[in-house]
């Protein structure tokens, strides 16, 4: 006799006005097994995810743990049943810290008070086995993304469950933590958990996944197994024509200098010392600049020092050669654009609809404001203008609260709503991250198609591929100074790898 699946969904159906997110699909996953889950953005992969989880009630269809019926109606029925969930999009209380929100309903507690010593030598146990470092006592609010993605993962290792949904887990994460999470997930399958793994890195996929199965607009195509798969067969069947894997660009051909950046430095908020140290470069028209580094080493600072939301404590920055270091956010933006790292924290007002958040740096411009009032026609027409240039994909269109959207059609949102200024300078940082492979070859050939119209590219990524490929030029920071400037076509991922772990510093010309 067969031994049952670990879980089955059979035929699920899950609506939301204007769109069938989930159309009678069918997921099985065995026991011990990482099973992979692929899409593209809005292809209903995380509302399936959630209606396992409890969050959503699916309209049709049945769920089996072990081979029983049963009913999830809430997050701590799959708590419960051993189901857990990493969210693409954390479920954390900013204001609490990470011990906090690591044992956040299932806290123990003696006479009345809480008992966190246990906890907090559990949760460091976990920490250290699985290289997920994080400071118990931080508060949520003042640490990285990468830090809170950790947070995440070990609030479900800590509930000891046996079915892991890993919702985008690497998004956030360095190359080097990606790949310790792939050990981790293998480490997880055999001692007998069974893995969910929703991933738009198809590197990832081959790497760690048994089986795969692929959804496109809410329909299930079908399932793989990876042994027998390619990259290409797999972006295929997801986005349903074959796409291109590798940037094609030609040479830069830099002009003037459009932003300069002097002895720029910004204060910590984590830590007394500063997280930006006396930085110096330049951008120049007509290239791409990447920020490499992995995470926590001053880039999300340095950005927040250029884009006006933080203060510097020292330096200077010449923008199209006015100096901005003192300009606001609004004055900064007439020249700039900024693809911000958290794009429900600093891009968009998620329970605004996807019209206001289109034109959310411009409202005050004749063309959508008269005598104070704002004209709704002229709105409408710029944000579904740009809806279809950019395949943004919604329910409702224009008028859909942007709370509703996935994680991947907000993303591309904010990316029309920033090219459409046509900026002097683009700032963009992890643009493509939680995109598809069709979503990705795009977005890369926008950031090439502004620096050919001569516009200067600052690219914040955390993706070596990303880096190597649409780069024209490498500012390597660690510990929140620039230790190398490399040349993409005369350097490779282990020497770039080397400076991002400080183990080699290359300053003024002088490598070490």
């Amino acid at each position: 006799m067969d031994t049952p699946y670990a879980i089955e969904m059979l035929n699920i159906t899950k609506r939301f006005p204007g769109i069938v997110a989930n159309d009678n699909i069918t997921l099985q996953l065995k026991k011990g097994e990482i099973h992979a889950l692929l899409g593209e953005n809005g292809a209903g992969k995380s509302t399936l995810m959630s209606v396992l989880f409890g969050l959503y009630q699916a309209e049709e269809g049945v769920i089996k743990k072990d081979g029983k019926e049963v009913k999830i109606n809430n997050p701590n029925d799959a708590n419960d049943l051993g189901i857990g969930m990493v969210h693409q999009h954390f479920k954390l209380v900013q204001c609490f810290s990470v011990l906090d929100n690591i044992i956040l309903g299932v806290e123990t507690t003696k006479n009345g008070f809480l008992q966190k010593d246990e906890a907090r030598k559990k949760i460091v146990e976990l920490s250290d086995k699985y290289g997920l470092k994080v400071d118990p006592d931080a508060k949520i609010s003042d640490i990285t993304v990468g830090m809170q993605q950790r947070t995440e993962i070990l609030k479900m290792l800590y509930r000891d469950n046996e079915i892991l949904i890993f919702d985008e887990p690497t998004a956030v994460l360095t190359p080097q933590e990606i790949e310790e999470l792939m050990q981790i997930m293998k480490s997880l399958a055999k001692e007998g958990k069974s893995i969910l793994f929703i991933s738009h890195k198809l590197n990832e996929i081959m790497e760690v996944a048994d089986r795969c199965s692929v959804l496109r607009r809410g329909k299930y195509i079908g399932t793989v197994d990876i042994k027998d798969s390619t990259k290409e067969s797999l972006s295929s069947m997801m986005v349903g024509r074959d796409v291109k894997l590798v940037v094609s660009k030609e040479e830069a051909k830099p002009k003037e200098t459009i932003l300069h950046v002097e002895n720029m430095t910004v204060a910590s908020k984590m830590h007394h010392n500063n997280a930006v140290k006396n930085v110096s470069f330049d951008v120049r028209a007509g290239e791409i600049v990447c920020i490499a580094g992995i995470d926590g080493n001053g880039q999300t600072e340095l950005v927040y020092g250029l884009t006006g939301l933080e203060p510097l404590v020292s330096g200077k920055i010449d923008l199209c050669g006015e100096d901005i270091s003192k300009l606001s956010i609004r004055e900064r933006a007439k020249n700039m654009s900024h693809i911000p790292e958290d794009r429900q924290k600093h891009g968009l007002v998620l329970d605004y609809s996807l019209e206001y958040n289109m034109i959310l740096q411009r409202y005050w411009q004749p063309e959508f404001v008269k005598c104070g009032f704002l004209r709704r026609k002229n709105i409408r027409k710029f944000s579904d203008k740009l809806i279809n240039a950019f395949d943004v994909r919604s329910g409702q269109g224009s008028i859909t609260t942007t709370r509703a959207m996935s994680g991947g059609n907000q993303q591309k949102a904010i990316i029309a709503r920033e090219l459409e200024k046509d900026p002097k300078l683009l700032v963009a940082v992890q643009p493509t991250r939680g995109l598809d492979v069709g979503a990705i070859e795009y977005i890369h050939s926008q950031l090439v198609a502004q620096r050919d119209k001569g516009a200067g590219v600052l690219l914040v990524s955390l993706e070596l591929e990303e880096v190597m490929n649409v780069a024209d030029r490498i500012l390597v920071m660690y510990e929140g100074e620039i230790v190398g400037e490399l040349d993409p076509k005369k350097t490779t991922t282990e020497e770039l790898g080397l400076y991002m772990a400080g183990a080699k510093r290359n300053i003024g010309g002088a490598r070490s």
